[in-house]
This record gives structure tokens, sequence and C-alpha cells, in this order.
């Protein structure tokens, strides 16, 4: 549970210094987001999530 709420913290430093670094970007990407066709984004999610679970997997392997 320790690694799980440190790997979300974690998530959240990230997401908020790239939101300060280039909000203009991110801004750029959110509407993008929203436009963009559901399937595209599933298919990306479930990428990101299995790269996600790769590099869990070798890090803890």
């Amino acid at each position: 549970m320790r690694d799980l709420l440190a790997a979300i913290g974690l998530v959240l430093v990230l997401e908020g210094l790239v939101l300060a670094a280039f909000p203009g970007a991110w801004r750029s990407a959110v509407k993008a987001v929203l436009k963009a066709p559901e399937t595209p984004l599933r298919i990306s999610g479930l990428l990101v999530g299995a790269v996600g679970v790769i590099v869990v997997w070798l890090v803890r392997g």
C-alpha cells in the first residue's frame, strides 16, 4: 500500500511540474484529448497501462 501511495504521489508531482512549466501546452493537450474519438484514447490508455506494468515488473522483479 505504501508503494501505491508513493506512486500516486510521484504521478501528482510530475503532472504538477508539467502544468507549472508548460500551462499553454497542457491546455492544448487537454483540448486535443477532449476532441479525440474514444477508441484511440482507449488503445492509448491500454498501451500506457501495459508499459507501466512492465516498468513495475522490471523494477520489482
